[in-house]
């Protein structure tokens, strides 16, 4: 199975300038296969863009994936993401993963003015408007005039929590699915694989694990509805192989200890 990580590495620290570059090289040295970006709005705490953020690990690395989930599309327009996308996927050299989905926090819509209860269509309709774009089409007047190397976009992967609607899009239209174990325990993420796979889906990803090897849980058990490594090394290396087992090809971390992170540590999770 595939590792990736979530950068920044240290979020509860004052960011230098340097922390998307070093810690993106740092994982690609450390043998990680991917560095992840997410996106947030009105959280109460600080939070990056996840395109610039991903344009500055791709400049700093050569071949480690660069991922971004996920990209809340809704409480944007649609037009101007996709010419930022376009742009860092140019950046990223043909690495860039970008996934997308309708977002869930409802502030995160009103700082913007848009309806929440819309998301999903919001969410429908700006995908096409920009799989056209990076296709060459003019849409509304609009023609971005793609670079060959930029046409048709960057891979795109559907982050779904449950429901079967978007989870057999992402495995008939896309190119991945995205789950979150933040918000889903072992079972639920075994039903949604089960149903991904069914569908004909191939490239599945679970994002948005904590882990911290100074925390103490059960075996196997999951706290408050969601998969997490807060558990000893050998605990992780099962939780993990769990994954593996029911169908996942990624898993992507995000560190969450009081200890310095130990990125040799985390990646022989995985036997790296």
């Amino acid at each position: 199975m595939r590792l990736g990580i979530a950068l920044p590495l240290d979020f509860d620290t004052e960011p230098t300038n340097d922390v998307f570059s070093e810690g993106a090289s740092l994982a690609e040295t450390h043998g990680f296969d991917s560095v992840w970006f997410f996106d947030s709005l009105g959280r109460k705490r600080l939070s990056f863009d996840p395109l610039i953020g991903a344009s500055v690990a791709a400049a700093a690395t050569r071949h480690i994936e660069i991922g971004i989930g996920i990209l809340q599309v809704p409480i944007r327009n649609p037009y101007e993401l996709a010419n930022r996308v376009l742009t860092a996927h140019l950046i990223c050299e043909g690495r860039l993963t970008l996934g997308v989905g309708s977002g869930s926090t409802r502030i995160d819509f009103e700082a913007v003015g848009k309806n929440f209860n819309d998301r999903m269509n919001l969410l429908r309709d700006g995908l096409e408007i920009m799989k056209k774009l990076w296709r060459g089409e003019e849409v509304n007047g609009i023609d971005l005039c793609p670079a060959s190397v930029t046409l048709g976009g960057p891979s795109i992967v559907i982050g779904s929590w449950a429901g079967p609607k978007w989870i057999n899009s992402a495995a008939g239209n896309y190119d991945g699915w995205i789950a979150s174990a933040y918000f889903s325990g072992f079972d639920t993420l075994k039903n949604g694989i089960k149903q991904y796979k069914e569908a004909g889906g191939k490239r599945a990803i679970v994002t948005n694990i904590s882990l911290a090897f100074d925390s103490q849980s059960e075996p196997l058990q999951d706290s408050d509805n969601s998969f997490h490594l807060m558990c000893e090394p050998e605990i992780a290396s099962e939780r993990l192989e769990k994954l593996k087992n029911i169908g996942f090809d990624d898993a992507i971390v995000v560190y969450r200890g009081s200890d310095p992170i130990d990125l040799k540590k985390i990646t022989s999770l995985v036997g790296k």
